[in-house]
């Protein structure tokens, strides 16, 4: 029972990294700005580095080969939260999802610095500065445009009012909650969407923005159980289509 917690601890934070690491990588290319194009790229490969690393864990604990694992299974195998799948919409979207991703990611990845899983908490501390990178990056952004004009003010609060629930769709419970938590290999994600939500807070009061009321916000779940939109198979099999023609290409 304790592998088959940590392994779904595992793999929905791997998931959660690679799906949105292939969104964001959408960017390349059409960014609003070149900084930001390739802010964004860098930002898409830390999060698919980060993502073969912790299928490299899995790996370690039996499941098959980090390739394997990433580009062969079908949507409903996989334990993204659906916020990670949504397309990139708008500029405004999609930085939105950046800020609220990338906070619960380092907050996440901060808490489990101190997980006695030893391979866990050394690769925590060591993506610490890509992480305090994402983060700064993203709240720079939310307080400029957040405090811009009416038009960027105004797009942005549709976006974050859009996004809120299905950003409360990370922290869905794990099957194997009780377990992890036990295990103190991660505090759990009730502890980890209150520290979420203090941080979005402290960044969204430093603007013009107003985050929705989390009590009258359902959140979007499904994902963690394999229970996904429409809009995650179309984007594996877009992920997936130089793997199959060469398996044994290495990413």
């Amino acid at each position: 029972m304790e592998h088959l917690a940590l392994k779904e601890l595992l793999y929905k934070m791997a998931d959660d990294l690679l799906i949105l690491g292939h969104r964001n990588s959408e960017w390349t290319g059409f960014g609003p700005l070149l900084e930001e194009d390739i802010a964004f790229s860098s930002m898409a490969q830390d999060k698919v580095g980060q993502a073969q690393a912790l299928y490299q864990l899995l790996h370690q604990l039996g499941e098959q080969e980090p390739d394997t694992v990433a580009f062969t299974r079908n949507a409903e195998q996989f334990h993204n939260s659906i916020f990670t799948e949504l397309p990139n919409g708008e500029y405004d979207f999609s930085l939105i999802r950046h800020f609220l991703f990338d906070t619960a990611d380092a907050l996440r990845f901060n808490m489990l610095s101190n997980s006695p899983y030893t391979p866990l908490a050394q690769l925590a501390k060591k993506i610490q500065g890509e992480l305090r990178y994402h983060t700064l990056h993203a709240n720079t952004w939310i307080k400029q445009l957040g405090n811009a004009t009416e038009e960027s003010i105004s797009r942005l609060q549709n976006s974050l009012t859009t996004a809120f629930p299905y950003a409360l769709g990370m922290f869905e419970s794990s099957p194997y909650e009780q377990e992890i938590i036990s295990s103190k290999w991660f505090e759990g994600e009730e502890i980890l969407r209150q520290k979420w939500l203090e941080s979005v807070e402290a960044i969204i009061a430093k603007t013009q923005l107003r985050l929705p009321d989390v009590t009258l916000t359902a959140p979007v779940y499904g994902g963690r159980v394999g229970k996904h939109s429409q809009h995650l198979q179309p984007l594996l099999d877009e992920m997936t289509e130089v793997f199959k023609i060469d398996p044994t290409a290495e990413w």
